[in-house]
């Protein structure tokens, strides 16, 4: 996950109420994710894989509760790494 333009404190409250267990990237000016994933502006989401790279892009707000996206992340999650 990664917090764009958000301060530490917020982001540590939101992440402890939403029960967030995976690390968060704290880019508070937004240059790491504009430079490095083309992040201007949110809601876009970007799936990175545990090695660091980009293998999804979702730009606009998206139903990730339904079961399409939970199989979607699941796949994602089961995959090894290339």
């Amino acid at each position: 996950m990664i917090a764009f333009r958000e301060p530490r404190a917020e982001v540590g409250r939101v992440a402890r109420e939403r029960g967030y267990v995976a690390p968060v990237l704290l880019d508070e000016s937004g240059d790491v994710t504009g430079r490095l994933y083309g992040v201007w502006g949110p809601p876009t989401a970007y799936l990175v894989d545990r090695e660091g790279r980009l293998v999804g892009r979702a730009v606009g707000p998206r139903p990730w509760a339904s079961p399409a996206a939970r199989t979607f992340i699941t796949d994602l999650l089961a995959s090894r790494a290339r």
